[in-house]
């Protein structure tokens, strides 16, 4: 059964401990009242609020208008490593031309245009991808536009057993990277078995062929031996990224996912690891006609690489040949492997 958990009695009374407010959002996320997070909050408090990440998902900091760049950059290290991992460029009109701000906007005047339309997670290009990703909405449109998320642990949980047994011996190929990532991970935190693939900039799936002798613990002790291993062909791929964007966008029925909509100063915490995301169609109408949106990003560094199962090594060039003896998909590229041709792929 797919859940997420409540917030946990003991940690609601440490925040609140603390002179906050806490409330559930339903069925995931939670939002924080009295809060200004220009000033640093108690250790056990963030600490308290990382647990309720990884279980929730998200949180949001309610009512925190016109902070600069360098007080959201702040709050952003409070954290996963406590350091700012940026890989993006800087859009003209980001305050201050922080590097670390990546300025999201319907108006290529005031931000970037288009930016992750489909389901994916921060970072996925990077073997230590991004812990949290911190969006604070600048400027809210008037008509609507924000993000959606799904609980990937819970996901996980609404698949059929086959799958999730399939889905466990999968490890993916970043097609501009080269990095790999397991398709199912232990998150660090909750210790839950989340899903995890990049629906934008994948370009080979490798399955770790069953074996009836060892369990999957005891095969992930194993060297990476290629007769092993398989490349996923085009219709085994198609398949497992239409199960995998089926899965998410049942999320929103399945009580795992929420289409959530920003006020101005909403600043949003994620908790990378555990939800995956997307923009929301609307969020992407021109601003004539949805209102402007003014939407600032940063991403912090992980503690750890997301590391791939079976002795795989944490890059293989997607670029040379691929190291194994048969057919399958190995595509480099910007956006991967087109596993629908009827969407839009920018991430």
């Amino acid at each position: 059964m797919a859940t997420v958990p409540p917030l946990s009695a003991d940690r609601v009374s440490l925040i609140e401990e603390a002179g906050l407010t806490i409330k559930q959002i339903e069925p995931m996320g939670a939002e924080i009242y009295g809060a200004d997070v220009r000033t640093r909050l108690p250790e056990s408090v963030i600490a308290a609020l990382e647990q309720e990440m990884a279980n929730r998902g998200f949180i949001v900091f309610k009512h925190q208008t016109n902070l600069s760049a360098e007080e959201l950059v702040e709050a952003s290290r409070w954290w996963g490593a406590n350091e700012i991992h940026s890989t993006h460029g800087v859009h003209p009109a980001t305050p201050g031309h922080n590097r670390h701000i990546f300025r999201c906007s319907n108006d290529a005047r005031y931000g970037i245009l288009g930016v992750g339309p489909q389901w994916h997670n921060d970072g996925s290009f990077e073997a230590a991808t991004f812990s949290h990703s911190a969006y604070y909405m600048a400027r809210a449109p008037e008509r609507g536009g924000g993000t959606h998320f799904a609980h990937q642990g819970a996901a996980f949980d609404a698949l059929p057993p086959q799958k999730q047994d399939f889905w466990q011996r999968l490890v993916s190929v970043n097609s501009a990277s080269s990095v790999t990532h397991p398709v199912v991970h232990t998150h660090p935190i909750s210790g839950r078995k989340s899903v995890w693939l990049h629906l934008g900039m994948t370009g080979a799936v490798i399955e770790r062929l069953p074996d009836d002798q060892l369990t999957l613990d005891q095969l992930r002790m194993l060297p990476a031996d290629a007769d092993k291993f398989r490349l996923l062909d085009e219709q085994t791929m198609k398949e497992l990224f239409n199960d995998y964007n089926e899965l998410l966008n049942n999320s929103f029925e399945g009580g795992y996912g929420t289409r959530y909509q920003y006020d101005t100063g909403d600043l949003l915490f994620v908790d990378n690891w555990a939800v995956a995301h997307r923009a929301a169609p609307e969020a992407h109408l021109p601003a004539e006609q949805q209102g402007l949106r003014i939407m600032d990003r940063v991403t912090v560094k992980a503690r750890q690489n997301l590391a791939p199962h079976f002795g795989l090594p944490q890059y293989i060039n997607i670029t040379g040949p691929h190291p194994f003896n048969q057919d399958g998909v190995w595509q480099a590229g910007g956006v991967g492997f087109r596993w629908k041709d009827d969407i839009r792929m920018q991430n």
